[in-house]
C-alpha cells in the first residue's frame, strides 16, 4: 500500500531498448492476459495489411525490436505507438481504441491494486513521516522525489511512476469522496527536495487541498517532546460494509492487516499522533508561514 512501490524497475541497462513503451511485470497476470490479446491483434492487422515486421517498423518509425515486443505482449506500448499503428495500417480508430484496454495496466499491479482499495474507501487515516503523501503531491514534487532513487532511475521509469502517482488523485473526484486525514511531520514540509519553486508549488497545493471540505492536514511540529509515529508511518483504510485494512512497519512486519486487534492499534497510533499534531486550522496557519519563508 506505501508509495514505495508506485514505480517497476524495469530491466537492467544492458537489456533495456531505447524504444519507447514499459516493461511489464511477468508476474503481472491480468496486464500479461490484455497486453497479449492487444498484441495479438496488432499482428493480425499488420498481417492483413501484408506487411513483415520490419516494413511495418520502418513506416511506422520504431525499431523492429519494440514492434516484436509490443506484438508479443512483452511490453507495454505507449498511446503515440497505438496512434501511429492505426494510421499505417488503415484501422479507422479500432486500432487506437485499444489505448483504454492499454491504460488499465499501464501502471504497475501494486499501484492499481492500491488505487482500488483507496477508490474503495470511505476513510483514509493517513500518517507519512518521511515524504509528502503521496496523495498529496504535485507532479513536480513526486517528479523531483523519483530522481533522487538510487540507483537512478531510468527516465521511463520516473514518468511512469509520476503518472501512476497522478492516477490515484482520482479519489478526490470521486462523487462520494471520502473522508481523508493526512500527518504530515514538519521536517517533509521543510525539505528543499526539487528546489524552491517546486516547494513553494507543493505547500500551495498542500494548502488548497486543506480547505477541502473531507480532508484534514495536519502538521506534527519537530519541536514535540512526545510523539507517537517514531515506528514508522500509519495507513489505514476503512469501507462502508464496516472493514478495514491497514499497513505499518511497526505492525505485522508492514505488511496489510485486517485484524481487528491490529487494527486497533495502528487506530491508537494514528489518534494518539493526531492529537499531538497542529489543529487542521493551526496546520494551515503554519504552511502559510513557511511558504512565506521559500
Amino acid at each position: 500500500m506505501s508509495v514505495s512501490e508506485e514505480a517497476v524497475r524495469v530491466a537492467p541497462e544492458t537489456d533495456r531498448t531505447d524504444e519507447p513503451g514499459w516493461e511489464v511485470d511477468p508476474d503481472d497476470d491480468w496486464a500479461l492476459a490484455v497486453l497479449a490479446t492487444v498484441g495479438r491483434q496488432l499482428r493480425l492487422r499488420r498481417e492483413a495489411a501484408g506487411l513483415r515486421v520490419n516494413d511495418f517498423a520502418v513506416a511506422a518509425g520504431y525499431g523492429a525490436d519494440l514492434v516484436y515486443k509490443i506484438e508479443t505482449g512483452k511490453r507495454i506500448p505507449r498511446p503515440e505507438y497505438l496512434d501511429k499503428a492505426d494510421e499505417v495500417l488503415g484501422a479507422g480508430g479500432l486500432i487506437s481504441a485499444m489505448r483504454e484496454d492499454v491504460k488499465k495496466v499501464r501502471y504497475p499491479k501494486k499501484v492499481r491494486d492500491l488505487a482500488q482499495l483507496e477508490g474503495r474507501a470511505v476513510e483514509l487515516q493517513l500518517y507519512d513521516p518521511v515524504n509528502i503523501h503521496g496523495l498529496l503531491q504535485t507532479p513536480e514534487y513526486a517528479q523531483a522525489l523519483f530522481r533522487m532513487r538510487r540507483p537512478r532511475y531510468a527516465d521511463e521509469e520516473v514518468e511512469r511512476g509520476v503518472a501512476a502517482r497522478m492516477a490515484r488523485k482520482a479519489v478526490f473526484d470521486r462523487g462520494s469522496a471520502p473522508e481523508l486525514g493526512f500527518i504530515q511531520d514538519e521536517w517533509t514540509l521543510r525539505r528543499r527536495l526539487g528546489g524552491a519553486g517546486v516547494v513553494r508549488h507543493q505547500l500551495e497545493h498542500l494548502l488548497e487541498v486543506g480547505q477541502l471540505p473531507n480532508v484534514e492536514i495536519q502538521v506534527m511540529p519537530m519541536d514535540r517532546e512526545e510523539h507517537a509515529g517514531v515506528d514508522g508511518g500509519i495507513e489505514v483504510l476503512k469501507f462502508d460494509d464496516g472493514t478495514a485494512v491497514g499497513r505499518s512497519p511497526g505492525v505485522a512486519n508492514g505488511r496489510p492487516v485486517t485484524d481487528p486487534r491490529q487494527l486497533r492499534i495502528l487506530e491508537l497510533r494514528y489518534g494518539i499522533i493526531r492529537a499531538q499534531a497542529l489543529t487542521p486550522r493551526e496546520s494551515s496557519a503554519f504552511i502559510e508561514q513557511l511558504l512565506g519563508e521559500t
